[in-house]
C-alpha cells in the first residue's frame, strides 16, 4: 500500500504543483522519485510531528496542497492537538496519510500499534476518514483526496497486502464498494482486512453460507444508503476492522443503527478487542490473538448466523 501510495502521489504531482509531501523522517527511498523530480516540494521535518502538522496547516492557508506521511501512530496520536486545532478548527485542505494501521507494525510493540486512531480521528469536525483496502484504492484515495476542499485521513496498510480489485475501481468518498455477492450473510469491512474478509467469504461458502463482502473505505462519512440496503437485506451484517471494535468502523455504524428505524438485522463488530497487545508478535499472529484473521472470523460469524432467528 505504501509503494502505492508514493507512486500515485508522484504521479498526481506532476499535473498539480500544488502538491507537497511532509514525512516525519521515514520513506526516504521510498520517496526518493518524488525527491528527485520535485525536490523543492518534499520536506523532511524529521521527528517533530507536531511541528509538521501546523507546518501542513501554514502551507495550506497559502494555498498549497499538503500531504503529510508518517507511521500511523505517530501522525494521530502524538499530534492530535494541531490536527484538531491547526488542521479541523480551520477546515484546511491536508491530507494526512497515516502508514502501518492497525497491527501492520505489530513486530515492534504498543508503541507502533494503531487500535484507537479511527475513533480519535472520526470525531474531529471537517474530518473525512478514509481507509483503503488494497493498493488500488490506494491510488484511487490519493487523487479524492485532492477533490475535497478539507482535510482528510487516509489510513493505509505497510506493503505486501494483497491486492483484491483487478483494476483500479470506481471510488468516491462516501460510497461503499461491494467487491462479491452473496445472500445469508455481509461482511462490512474497512481497510487492510478486506483480503481477509475474501477469504472469511470462502471459508464460509464451503459451508454453504454465501457472503456478501463490501469494502467500507470510507468510514466518515458512512455510506448510509448501503447500510440500509444491507440491514434490509441480510439477518447479519458484520464490520470487520484492524481497529478497536470500539469507535472505529463498527462503533460508527451501531451509532447510525441506534438513529434509525428498527432494523431485523442483526449488527456483531468485528476488531480488535479492548486491550492492549502486550507481545511482540506478527501481524498474523496479532490478527489470531484478536480472532479477526479468516478463519476465525468465519466461524464466529457461522456461529451467529445459527443463533440468530430466521
Amino acid at each position: 500500500m505504501r509503494n502505492a501510495f508514493a507512486q500515485e502521489l508522484t504521479d498526481l504531482a506532476a499535473q498539480d504543483e500544488r502538491i507537497v509531501l511532509l514525512s516525519g523522517d521515514i520513506g526516504n527511498r521510498l520517496f526518493d522519485p518524488f525527491k528527485s523530480r520535485y525536490p523543492t516540494r518534499f520536506f523532511n521535518c524529521g521527528v517533530a510531528e507536531a511541528n509538521m502538522m501546523s507546518v501542513a496547516a501554514g502551507l495550506a492557508s497559502c494555498g498549497l496542497r499538503p500531504f503529510v506521511y508518517t507511521i500511523v501512530p505517530f501522525v494521530t496520536t502524538r499530534c492530535l492537538e494541531q490536527i484538531r486545532v491547526d488542521v479541523c478548527y480551520h477546515n484546511m485542505p491536508v491530507t494526512i496519510i497515516g502508514v502501518g494501521g492497525g497491527l501492520s507494525y505489530a513486530g515492534l510493540g504498543a508503541t507502533h500499534h494503531s487500535c484507537e486512531d479511527i475513533a480519535f480521528l472520526r470525531v474531529l469536525p471537517e474530518m473525512t476518514v478514509v481507509c483503503p483496502g488494497d493498493a488500488a484504492e490506494v491510488r484511487a484515495s490519493v487523487s479524492a483526496a485532492l477533490q475535497q476542499s478539507g482535510p482528510v485521513y487516509l489510513r493505509i496498510g505497510k506493503k505486501g497486502e494483497p491486492v483484491v480489485h483487478a483494476e483500479t475501481p470506481d471510488f468516491e468518498f462516501g460510497r461503499a464498494i461491494s467487491v462479491r455477492d452473496g445472500d445469508d450473510v455481509a461482511i462490512l469491512s474497512t481497510g487492510n482486512l478486506l483480503p481477509t474478509a475474501m477469504e472469511a467469504a470462502e471459508i464460509l461458502a464451503q459451508q454453504e453460507i454465501f457472503t456478501r463482502v463490501v469494502s467500507f473505505h470510507t468510514v466518515k462519512p458512512l455510506d448510509k444508503e448501503l447500510l440500509n440496503n444491507v440491514f434490509s437485506t441480510y439477518r447479519l451484517v458484520t464490520t470487520l476492522e484492524e481497529h478497536s471494535v470500539l469507535g472505529g468502523l463498527g462503533g460508527a455504524v451501531a451509532e447510525w443503527l441506534a438513529d434509525e428505524r428498527p432494523k431485523e438485522a442483526r449488527l456483531i463488530r468485528l476488531g480488535t478487542s479492548d486491550q492492549f497487545l502486550h507481545i511482540a508478535a506478527s501481524q498474523d499472529d496479532a490478527r489470531s490473538h484478536f480472532q479477526i484473521d479468516a478463519s476465525s472470523v468465519a466461524r464466529r460469524i457461522a456461529s451467529k448466523l445459527a443463533s440468530s432467528p430466521h
